[in-house]
């Protein structure tokens, strides 16, 4: 299966994103923890490659910790800052306003220094689809203020937003890239939500899950699922859980579109535990 997704709206807030960056001092890049190189897009690289940029590790609570750690070096060994947060329960929120301001520190001085009251950060909040760029608008302004929907493509248009006295935010609808130069990336991007649920095939995006799980965290798919052994294939491995569930058609045969849809949300909602789908330096 191949994924690709780049719908024209993207483009225009492409074109919009660029035009709006001399307005911005720092660009905060917000990621999914579960897969932070997979949803970050490389087209932003060379758009704000100058600005000042704070990197935040989304829906923390879902991803592994450990492997949160090693993304969190990879990325500060990179010359970013780096937070991982939860936008849904505010877990880490707190300190992105502070980190800001010690990003745009060399602005502030040089506005003091021309005897000019230093005036709120201008920040711009990148991010693709369905990463949490909306609650985590509505967390900072502690109101609600941004769409919020477990669905990519709600935001569709640029808004500033008042963050307290210190910040001013410029949301930005998620923009995907136009080709995904390993199709592992789309898969895990599909696995994680960030590609609309009616341009997939379940079957082939679970079977990638599965498989990527059998080699880095077998025990979670036995004690779930109540397997006495992993099959080396992933397409048996599908059938033995699928059996397991009693997701049976007549005659026996194994339902793989309702499999393919419990092992997906069950990952999407954390219940197989919390996994991430990349590693630094490691491809599965």
């Amino acid at each position: 299966m191949t994924i690709q997704w780049f719908p024209g709206h993207m483009a225009k807030a492409r074109r919009e994103v660029t035009e709006k960056l001399k307005l911005i001092d720092v660009v905060i890049e917000l990621l999914d923890a579960r897969v932070p190189l997979s949803s970050r897009n490389p087209m932003m690289d060379e758009i704000v490659a100058h600005k000042p940029r704070l990197v935040l590790l989304n829906k923390d609570d879902l991803a592994d910790p450990s492997k949160t750690k090693e993304w969190t070096r990879f990325f500060e060994e990179g010359g970013a800052t780096v937070l991982p947060i939860n936008a849904q329960t505010g877990q880490g929120v707190s300190r992105i306003s502070p980190a800001c301001q010690t990003l745009a520190q060399a602005l502030i001085e040089k506005q003091r220094a021309k005897g000019m009251k230093p005036r709120a950060i201008r920040a711009m909040i990148l991010g693709i689809p369905n990463v949490g760029k909306s609650t985590l608008i509505n967390r900072l302004a502690s109101k609600r203020i941004a769409k919020v929907g477990d669905r990519p493509g709600i935001t569709k248009q640029q808004q500033w937003i008042k963050v307290g006295k210190e910040l001013e935010l410029l949301d930005t609808p998620g923009i995907l890239w136009p080709k995904f130069d390993d199709q592992a990336t789309g898969f895990r991007l599909a696995a994680t939500g960030a590609i609309k649920d009616e341009l997939l095939d379940f079957q082939d995006v679970a079977l990638f899950v599965l498989r990527y799980m059998r080699e880095m965290y077998p025990d979670r798919l036995m004690d779930r699922y109540k397997l006495n052994e992993l099959p080396e294939d992933g397409v048996t491995l599908f059938d033995a859980i699928g059996k397991k569930r009693g997701h049976l058609l007549s005659g026996g045969y194994i339902d793989y579109d309702k499999t393919a849809e419990m092992i997906l949300r069950e990952l999407r909602a954390g219940t197989l535990g919390r996994i991430t789908l990349e590693v630094p330096g490691k491809t599965v």
